[in-house]
Formats: C-alpha cells, sequence, structure tokens
C-alpha cells in the first residue's frame, strides 16, 4: 500500500433506533469490530446523550474507529481510521452493518499520508535509561458514560459498560446502570431518578421533614416513588399505622428490587400496602379525608408523571387530606426548570392558601443543578418551623440518618433571595 493508512468514511442507514440509542450496544459492538479486524485497541470512550444519541471512540494501536449516532433518524456516522496493512477496515465496516441491522450503507475511502508524496526522515528519540523493562501496550481501559442533557446543561456518569436493567413498559423506558461514582443508577426515559450513593438525601428529606412538622401521622399514602426509598423513611416511624403506596410502572418496583435492594428494602413491610395502578386514578376514587400526609413523589412533568402536575390532581389531594394534613411533592429545581417551579407553587397557593404553601431545598448531586426543592403545603394549621428539635434530633440519631436532622429541618426553610424572588413572581 502506497500510503500510510486507509480512511474509510460511512454512513449506516435505516439502523434499529433502539439499538442506536443503546450505548453499551455500540461500544461492545465498536471494540469487537476493532478486534475483528486484527486491531489493538487500547482505549474506548462512550457517551450517552439523553434522550437520544451516543458518541464514542475506539482507540486502537493502529488509529481509531469513531461513531456518532441519530437514533430517531436510524442513522450512524462512522469513522474508520487504520494505518499500515495488519488492519483491513472493510472487516469493521463488515461486522458493524449486521450489528446495528443496517438496511444498507454508503462509503467514502480515502488513502492518508501517500508515500510518493512524503519524505522519510530518520532520526533517534533520546531516552533517560531507568533500568526498567519497557513497558508492554496497556490493558484495554474502557470509558463508558451516560449523559443526561438538554440545550444548555449536562451531567455524565461513568459506569461499568455493563447495563444492569433494560426494559421497555408501556409507559417509559426503565434502565439500571452501574456507575462507578454513585453505585447503581435508576433512569426513567433517560433521566436520572436516583442512585445508591445518594437516594438518602431526597428520601430522608421528603419524608421526614412532613412527619416531624405534623406530629400525628397515622395514614400517608404516597404517589409514585416506586423505587421504595420514600415509604422505606416513612416506615420508620412506628406511629404511622399504614402507608399506601400507589406507583403506575411494575418495572420500576421489579427493577429496585433486583438493583437497588436497600432504597426498595420495605416492600415487604406488614404496614405497607401496595398498589400499582394509576395514581391519578387512585386520587379521584380516594375518599375525603382519607390521609394525614399525601406525597407526591413524581418524575419530572413529562410522560406518565405529566398529570400530577395539575390544579385539578391538587385540588383532589387536597380533598383527601384530614383537616390538618400535609401534602409534600419534590418541586424541581429553581434553577433548572424556573417556569415549571414558579408555576407549580402559584398552583399550590391557589388551594391551600398563599401563607400554607413552603418550599424548602436539598443538596442532591445526581439531579440537575445539584439543588433541589420540595415543597410542604398545609390544609390546616401544620408549620414546618414549628416542630420538636429535641424529637427530631433524637429521631435521627436512633436512626443512623445520613442527612436529616434537627438543623438541617430548620435551614432548608432559609431559601437564597433567587429563589424567594421566584416564589413572589407570577408565572
Amino acid at each position: 500500500m502506497d500510503a500510510l493508512g486507509r480512511h474509510i468514511l460511512v454512513e449506516f442507514y435505516n439502523c434499529s433506533p433502539e439499538l442506536m440509542n443503546d450505548v453499551v450496544h455500540i461500544e461492545n459492538s465498536m471494540v469487537a469490530a476493532a478486534e475483528t479486524a486484527g486491531a489493538t485497541v487500547i482505549n474506548s470512550t462512550f457517551h450517552h446523550f439523553s434522550p437520544y444519541g451516543v458518541s464514542g471512540v475506539v482507540v486502537i494501536q493502529e488509529s481509531h474507529l469513531a461513531i456518532h449516532t441519530w437514533p430517531e433518524y436510524g442513522y450512524a456516522a462512522v469513522d474508520l481510521f487504520t494505518c499500515g496493512d495488519s488492519v483491513d477496515p472493510w472487516v469493521s465496516y463488515n461486522y458493524l452493518i449486521e450489528a446495528f441491522e443496517a438496511s444498507h450503507g454508503s462509503s467514502m475511502e480515502c488513502l492518508r499520508g501517500q508515500q510518493s508524496l512524503l519524505k522519510r526522515t530518520d532520526f533517534n528519540v533520546e531516552a533517560r535509561d531507568s533500568g526498567q523493562p519497557v513497558a508492554s501496550i496497556p490493558r484495554i481501559t474502557r470509558d463508558v458514560w451516560f449523559t443526561e442533557r438538554d440545550e444548555n446543561i449536562a451531567l455524565s456518569l461513568k459506569h461499568s459498560g455493563t447495563q444492569l436493567y433494560k426494559k421497555q413498559s408501556p409507559y417509559q423506558k426503565v434502565e439500571v446502570f452501574e456507575t462507578l461514582a454513585y453505585g447503581n443508577m435508576l433512569t426513567l426515559d433517560g433521566m436520572v431518578m436516583c442512585t445508591q450513593k445518594d437516594e438518602y438525601v431526597y428520601h430522608e428529606m421528603i419524608t421526614h421533614v412532613p412527619v416531624l412538622s405534623h406530629g400525628n401521622v397515622k395514614r400517608a399514602l404516597v404517589i409514585g416513588g416506586g423505587d421504595g426509598g420514600t415509604v422505606r423513611e416513612l416506615l420508620r416511624h412506628d406511629s404511622i399505622e399504614e402507608v399506601v403506596l400507589v406507583e403506575i410502572d411494575e418495572l420500576v418496583i421489579e427493577a429496585c428490587k433486583l438493583h437497588l435492594p436497600e432504597t426498595a428494602s420495605a416492600f415487604g413491610h406488614p404496614r405497607l400496602k401496595l398498589l400499582v395502578e394509576d395514581g391519578i386514578k387512585y386520587i379521584q376514587d380516594c375518599a375525603d379525608a382519607a390521609f394525614d400526609l399525601i406525597i407526591v413523589d413524581s418524575a419530572d412533568p413529562v410522560g406518565p408523571g405529566e398529570g400530577l402536575f395539575t390544579a385539578e390532581f391538587y385540588g383532589q389531594v387536597y380533598r383527601c387530606l384530614t383537616s390538618e394534613g400535609v401534602m409534600i411533592t419534590q418541586s424541581e429545581s429553581p434553577r433548572f426548570n424556573t417556569e415549571v417551579f414558579v408555576e407549580i407553587y402559584d398552583t399550590y397557593k391557589g388551594i391551600f392558601g398563599q401563607d400554607n404553601v413552603h418550599c424548602y431545598l436539598a443538596a442532591i448531586p445526581t439531579y440537575p443543578t445539584g439543588t433541589w426543592s420540595f415543597s410542604f403545603s398545609s390544609k390546616g394549621s401544620v408549620h414546618p418551623k414549628r416542630f420538636n428539635p429535641e424529637v427530631a434530633a433524637s429521631f435521627s440519631r436512633e436512626q443512623g440518618l445520613r442527612y436529616y436532622n434537627e438543623d438541617i429541618h430548620v435551614a432548608a426553610f432559609a431559601l437564597p433571595n433567587f429563589v424567594k424572588d421566584l416564589l413572589s413572581s407570577k408565572a
């Protein structure tokens, strides 16, 4: 070959959209395509972007293989570059067209570094003799990343490259990844729901703040929360006689039982009533004044969680609360999802009253911006700042809580000025 390398620019068409959005499959396929062609793989780095798309590169001793996918079009752009005669890039091409289930591909081959145009210069590379044996080619390192992003912000987490769980329910795509920094991670339609390393922040704050503020919760209802963390924390309180969990998607429960067992540890608890059904319909059929505490543990206002962000739904929740009942919701990031944040607080105030709705914050690293908010809406006289700090301190110590304590309870309601300004504005 009268060239230093061969460069093939490839386009694959009508690929499987599911495979084009599966970072684990694509990374495995690209590495296998390189190895099948006889290349020596040095490193692979791949990112999945939310909701669609995978980018990645496999670095080989003989150069590289790179890819970017557009799952919504069933399309992949692939770059195959090999140096010398030892690796045939067309072997990789043939492997990938099958692996991606493409109907066809187009390609253009270029010879890189044509030797008739080059002049070779031999030179010595001087290096200090350390007396150590020359290192062999390092063992392959594989960097596979999950990325949740929108137009302006992204969160990336490196994972093992092994997808622990992946199923499509009638409502959403349920996946579990084994991340290196945060342990097993549950995602729904490409959005991070919880991880083993930081889920306790969310679940302790959405439960213990209202229970210890109310002081006499006997029956609690959780809408959503199929990971099990919220009911786990509620059931730490012996005074609660019954917790009802209504989760629409049984695959969320299944995935967390299998791969986030610490979060899902309370599913067999005798005081828990687990219902796999639509939370909106459950609230519509619920009796008046049935619960002292209702927690809306929903995902973002898209997909199956969209109906949980309406004035009609919250009005039904109000009806289902006892006269001193409290509603708690996760209320998004005031920095990331500002419009929804403002809108839902205006809705709560219209139902519960201007002075009966309170915002509080917690630091959750794997949620957009790291600052997350919760709403505390009281039907009666219960106020989140009128609680017994001694009882809260004792409970936190006895239960070995990792985030909530009596000081955090108070501090969570100390809002930055920009959040106060948002809550005083009109949507």
